[in-house]
């Protein structure tokens, strides 16, 4: 799908131009179009009109915060999401990413950087959909397409960000394999976030909370200072 890239609509939301500038040198190199956003609800308007391929969010911005942002935008909208914030502490990373955000770069960071990282959640992205001879799974009850980026629960849609279903998909595609916490970080996010596997944590309790109950014929089971796995009632 590299060949798609000149092709690329990158929203940036920030209200600081001087990063406007120093993407759009970067971005012009790469031929990817940019377009500008300087607040949040702008920002929000304008993912909403464009419908751009990735957006570089930052996280404090007038009228709506970056947080806020990536939260409507989850309700309604795949599009891959990267954080931007000045502050580094661990909190504002996990928060970015249980509300869907898809990476998270502290300032100041390097416009090469937010290049590479763009291209990595749009190339997983397609892998998941378009470089998969599957994308339609069908466990128990259990329903996930990956072409709509839907999960359903005996027949009713049920909410959840584009991590939580890549997650769901590793593990559901592979029953009773045990995925550790750092091959899921290295799989789903496509590098090692900081170290962070309490990020891969978080995922999985909210996956339990919206999908997991007594009667689903599957369920996602820790494996104890291993990690994670996916097991059907005639594995339990």
């Amino acid at each position: 799908m590299e060949n798609k890239r000149a092709g690329y609509r990158i929203l940036v939301a920030d209200d600081d131009p001087r990063v406007h500038e120093q993407l759009r040198a970067h971005f012009q190199r790469e031929e990817f179009q940019m377009h500008s956003a300087y607040d949040g609800e702008a920002a929000l308007e304008l993912a909403r009109q464009l419908r751009p391929d990735a957006l570089v969010l930052d996280v404090l911005m007038p009228k709506m915060d970056g947080l806020m942002v990536c939260r409507e935008l989850r309700k309604e909208s795949n599009v891959p999401i990267i954080m931007l914030s000045a502050k580094a502490e661990e909190f504002d990373r996990l928060l970015g990413l249980e509300l869907g955000a898809d990476d998270y770069i502290t300032k100041p960071f390097s416009g090469r950087e937010v290049v590479v990282r763009i291209k990595a959640v749009l190339r997983r992205l397609h892998d998941a959909v378009g470089e998969r001879s599957e994308s339609h799974l069908v466990v128990a009850n259990l329903d996930i397409d990956l072409n709509a980026y839907q999960v359903k629960v005996g027949g009713e849609v049920v909410p959840c960000t584009p991590k939580e279903i890549e997650i769901l998909w590793t593990l559901a595609s592979n029953p009773g394999m045990v995925f550790s916490r750092e091959h899921l970080l290295q799989s789903i996010w496509g590098y090692d976030y900081l170290g962070d596997t309490r990020a891969v944590d978080s995922h999985i309790k909210r996956i339990r909370a919206k999908l997991c109950s007594a009667g689903n014929g599957w369920d996602i089971r820790t494996v104890w200072g291993v990690g994670y796995r996916f097991e059907t009632v005639a594995d339990a």
